[in-house]
């Protein structure tokens, strides 16, 4: 599955699982970990466990692992990492407080001013 195939499908999963707020951050200029940060909200705990549960699941049915998922048990902020893609599933009060949206674009803003 490529990067694109891998961010499609898990664009697909979220709108499936009504996650709210979603966002998608290109990184590769910023960092080698992943190409694309995709950043969600959901309503409740059970909500976010059930959207990082599917994106796992749905990774899985295309022959993609996880290399790691973080934050199931306080499920405040649920990462899932698909290595090409990383997924953060997040409380709105967590989603505002670190603000991640704002970190990574103002990181590629500041990196085009200085020409690297």
């Amino acid at each position: 599955m490529s990067p694109e195939q891998l961010k499609q499908m898990v664009l697909a999963v979220l709108d499936d699982y009504k996650a709210l707020n979603v966002v998608e951050i290109d990184v590769r200029k910023l960092t080698s970990i992943t190409d694309t940060m995709i950043i969600c909200s959901g309503t409740s705990t059970r909500h976010l466990k059930t959207i990082a549960e599917q994106v796992v699941k749905r990774a899985k049915e295309n022959g993609v692992m996880p290399l790691g998922v973080e934050g199931e048990d306080s499920a405040e902020w649920i990462l899932v990492d698909l290595s090409d893609v990383i997924v953060h599933i997040m409380q709105p009060a967590i989603r505002e407080f670190y603000s991640l949206e704002k970190l990574w674009t103002t990181a590629e803003e500041v990196r085009e001013k200085h020409g690297h």
